[in-house]
């Protein structure tokens, strides 16, 4: 479980990567024991020393249900700024129409490739003030949204590639749980 520490140093301090058991569990939901306030900010502070654009609780050991996005990184792509944080998020529908887009992960360094997803989500979470929010996104804020909550569940973006593109890549992945 997540405890606030009265130091004021954060307590995140590395990414898990590929092969970490942390990544494969399903989280458990946030519980009014857990400090969302500060687990959120050093959440957004280890994504924004890592350059990331999205950030799930089980990327930095923690497996609870709550990530974190921030696509200023991708204003050089045109990509307007958005800051947020789920905490329990659900995605309740998603649209019939699909589109690939070539996808990373700080979990999985210097492995990029396409992946399929819906355009557009109907989600509901709860804000860091308790609100709960029921929205639709689209285009970037759509898949990053989808890519952190499958991290919620135990399920990577390599998970959703061809077997003949996972065979591709199983040297990398290999060199990845050999570090």
């Amino acid at each position: 479980m997540y405890q606030e520490k009265k130091q004021s140093t954060t307590m995140l301090n590395r990414i898990f990567k590929y092969g970490s058991a942390v990544l494969r569990r399903q989280a458990e939901e946030i519980g009014s024991e857990t400090n969302t306030q500060t687990l959120s900010a050093e959440m957004f502070a280890m994504l924004k020393k890592c350059g990331g654009i999205g950030l799930a609780a089980p990327q930095v050991g923690i497996s609870r249900r709550i990530f974190v996005i921030d696509t200023t990184p991708m204003a050089d792509e045109g990509i307007a700024p958005y800051e947020q944080c789920y905490v329990n998020p659900q995605i309740v529908s998603t649209s019939d129409k699909q589109s690939y887009y070539t996808e990373g992960c700080m979990s999985i360094p210097d492995i990029y490739e396409d992946v399929l997803r819906p355009e557009s989500v109907q989600v509901r979470y709860t804000t860091l003030t308790g609100e709960t929010v029921h929205e639709e996104l689209d285009g970037i804020r759509a898949r990053i949204f989808q890519h952190e909550y499958d991290h919620l569940d135990g399920i990577l973006f390599i998970d959703k590639l061809s077997p003949l593109k996972r065979k591709l890549i199983a040297g990398k992945l290999k060199r990845l749980m050999d570090r």
